[in-house]
């Protein structure tokens, strides 16, 4: 399988490289920029960190060469065979934010084959509506004749067609290979349509999904309120308190549960939802987002460059502490509560909220003192997901459960800084990797109790026979429950106790699934889980080895197991007996 994939990746990189070559005789040689113009009507500015596209990226390598480097070397560097991704090309980040908002349709310009985003989102949101996405198919008659046209005609016919209000077409890294001019693309078709027209503004092999949502969403927001300041249009700020939520979009971990959470949280204390963005959100109300008096950002991945702008331009406040857990949702309403003050709000206890909602809503703080999670004390422990729920996990289970976390890690590495500051003394290890191999390698060295991760550490844990409790995208169905389960605000914190209590596996389970029957585990006996780690044979275990084994509980038994056999590598035993599983132990001190 492998092999194949490698032949038609060849195929399509020699025929995208034949068109590039055709493409720039044509052009005498000249290779124009991936978006000449971001697809607005006027030039962006004032969007920190939000610069007009670049010129698109080159196939020939830019950075500068190591020691003993070759050009060939330079080229591979950073490119591999991918089996998994915690993250997905710039282009998903992109078509997740426009398939948010309402009616606004998104084009990818791509070959037959990356248009799965459709079915994905169709099967894991399990909505009522298609996905507004349209795949401008990259074929041989496009690599020979060129994309202009075709690109130009779907959008044309979709502004025809379904009349939406916003038309984002999205670069890939086909487009980008081919070196399109996509911005002309959409100066062209903006000139016989109705709908806006815009071009992300995503370099697709410098940003990831994360980054490229974040960065499409502010594109969007500055797109709407600049067109309300240059009609005129003025927003008053609302006479109650009110907040915008910004960061809750399709595909992400729970995020419709969240918002519901924080809206009920926001009504509690007397202060009005204005707009949440981009889920379920239309690009003509963007330009009231000012009448808010603050934004609320409850995640790290996405967000935070529109409520930057906003605060720039606007002067809103940012609540960017995430409620996750019991400390830091009373963090979070503190924080509201003192913008809400220095605005002259002052008519909600906001102390007194927090103790009635700690004691009556969350269930956790009760039961981190019960002699069920007092059980747990010590127990050892793995986090791994994106930034915002990595930490967030890690911060509860061990400030408020007394659950050792052996390593806490993630896969945003362009959030490695402010990740690892925000889980410093909290654990053990820290781990930042966007390679599953070595968070499979590290699980087995260090044998948690129980895992906090993705599908990626779910199955890991199946290997391992480790409980894993699924808190961070990516995600299987089973994750997108029609049941209200949000993990923010203080309907979060039972959530969350109850993820980590049953995730941890218990000795009387075990024993009753010896006796009534259960299902057989595939003992891993290499600490590591990567090939570099297996062992191409294993010692055999004598008859009365395997009797004395069978004596031993089954929830330690596969532990003993395996430092048994550990043992018996070290000092060259042909077999394991009765009597090495004895001196295993006693070289143990057990």
């Amino acid at each position: 399988n492998a092999a194949l994939t490698l032949a038609a990746a060849a195929g399509t990189a020699s025929a995208l490289s034949t068109a590039v070559r055709r493409r720039a005789r044509r052009h005498g040689g000249s290779a124009r920029g991936l978006a000449s113009s971001v697809g607005l009507r006027r030039p962006q500015s004032g969007l920190t960190g939000v610069a007009s596209a670049p010129l698109a990226p080159t196939v020939t390598p830019t950075d500068a060469a190591e020691p003993g480097e070759t050009r060939g070397d330079r080229l591979a560097r950073g490119m591999k065979l991918a089996y998994w991704m915690y993250m997905a090309p710039a282009h998903i980040g992109t078509l997740r934010v426009a398939s948010s908002f309402k009616n606004v349709h998104a084009i990818m310009h791509a070959p037959l084959g990356d248009d799965y985003f459709n079915v994905m989102r169709s099967m894991l949101e399990r909505q009522r509506d298609f996905t507004p996405v349209t795949a401008s198919i990259v074929d041989r008659h496009v690599l020979a004749r060129g994309s202009g046209e075709k690109v130009v005609d779907n959008i044309t016919r979709k502004d025809r067609d379904d009349k939406p209000d916003l038309i984002v077409l999205t670069p890939t890294c086909t487009s980008s290979i081919l070196q399109e001019d996509l911005g002309n693309f959409v100066k062209r078709a903006s000139e016989t349509t109705s709908s806006d027209v815009l071009l992300a503004d995503v370099n697709h092999y410098r940003f990831n999904e994360y980054q490229a949502a974040d960065r499409t969403l502010a594109q969007i927001v500055q797109l709407y309120m600049e067109k309300a300041k240059d009609a005129g249009v003025i927003v008053e700020k609302s006479k109650k308190p009110s907040a915008n939520i910004i960061g809750t979009f399709t595909l992400g971990f729970h995020n419709s549960h969240d918002c519901r959470e924080l809206k009920r949280m926001l009504r509690d204390m007397g202060i009005e939802t204005n707009i949440v963005i981009p889920e379920g959100a239309s690009v003509h109300d963007l330009h009231k987002m000012n009448r808010a008096w603050f934004n609320i950002v409850p995640y790290r991945e996405i967000g935070h460059m529109a409520a930057k702008y906003l605060k720039e331009e606007y002067n809103m406040p940012i609540v960017d502490t995430t409620p996750f857990g019991i400390g830091e949702t009373a963090k979070f309403v503190r924080e509201l509560a003192e913008i809400c003050k220095s605005q002259g709000y002052d008519g909600f206890d906001f102390e007194e909220y927090i103790d009635e909602q700690t004691r009556f809503v969350s269930q956790a703080a009760w039961f981190a003192r019960s002699i069920d999670c007092q059980n747990l004390t010590d127990k050892r422990a793995v986090v791994f997901g994106d930034a915002t729920h990595a930490a967030g996990m890690t911060r509860v289970l061990a400030r408020e459960m007394g659950i050792k976390v052996v390593c806490a890690g993630t896969f945003c590495k362009h959030d490695e800084e402010w990740f690892r500051e925000q889980v410093a003394g909290l654990c053990d290890e820290t781990l930042v990797t966007d390679d599953h191999t070595q968070v499979a390698d590290m699980i087995a060295r260090l044998e948690p109790a129980a895992i906090f991760g993705t599908q990626m550490e779910r199955h890991i844990g199946k290997r391992l026979d480790v409980p894993c409790g699924v808190i961070s995208t990516p995600v299987h169905i089973q994750n997108f429950p029609l049941t209200y389960r949000p993990f923010l605000g203080y309907e979060g914190t039972n959530q969350i106790a109850d993820l980590t209590y049953n995730s941890f596996t218990l000795g009387m389970e075990d024993h009753l699934i010896e006796i009534f029957g259960g299902h057989d585990t595939k003992e891993i006996s290499s600490d590591s889980l990567s090939s570099a780690g297996e062992t191409e044979s294993a010692i055999p275990w004598s008859p009365d080895g395997l009797a004395e084994l069978s004596k031993i509980p089954g929830f330690v038994r596969g532990k003993i197991k395996k430092k048994t056999e550990t043992y018996a590598v070290a000092n060259n035993c042909k077999e394991i007996t009765a009597e090495v599983i004895f001196a295993a132990k006693e070289a143990v001190g057990a």
